[in-house]
């Protein structure tokens, strides 16, 4: 019997006062009790550097080996400036061969759910290797966050993200053999 699916759920801001976590918290919690393992990963943790500029590495290797393990992803992704924040395209950046052949999910939130960063990580995931899945779940500043900063989804989003996983987890098992 093959083991059980790993997804990563990666956080895709680093910067202060952020929501990511909490939506992070949120997409974790409702992957409970599914027949992957779901993880939080906070890019903030892994000190990654700016593509291009020396200095200490061992963030970016620890967090190429992070990759490795999983199986795919579920990007939460907030829209700065009609795109995805620097620091989630310099981590994807870093990292090669432990993008290959996963599949990722997309959770995204803005003024207008994010689709904006949604469509641009699209691209960019397609580059890497990663096949994303047609569920998406957005979610609005303006619907889904009270004073913009406290998070709290409306119900609908709930059945929106059980198909995000159906999905992942149908794709990331799909592309396994592509994986050995």
């Amino acid at each position: 019997m093959a083991q059980p699916l790993k997804i990563g759920i990666i956080l895709g801001s680093t910067r202060e006062g952020r929501v990511s976590p909490q939506v992070g918290r949120w997409v974790e919690k409702h992957a409970q009790n599914r027949d992957a393992s779901y993880e939080l990963i906070d890019i903030r943790d892994y000190n990654i550097p700016l593509l291009g500029e020396g200095g200490d590495t061992s963030g970016i290797e620890r967090w190429n080996q992070k990759l490795a393990e999983l199986d795919g992803f579920i990007f939460i992704v907030s829209e700065y400036n009609h795109s995805m924040s620097a620091a989630l395209k310099n981590a994807i950046d870093h990292v090669k061969e432990a993008w290959w052949h996963k599949a990722a999910g997309i959770v995204s939130y803005g003024s207008g759910g994010g689709v904006r960063a949604a469509e641009h990580l699209r691209g960019v995931l397609g580059e890497v290797n990663i096949a994303d899945v047609r569920a998406h779940v957005l979610l609005s500043l303006f619907d889904d966050f009270d004073n913009g900063s406290e998070f709290n989804p409306r119900p609908p989003h709930e059945k929106s993200l059980q198909g995000l996983f159906k999905q992942v987890e149908d794709w990331a098992g799909a592309l396994r053999p592509l994986r050995s």
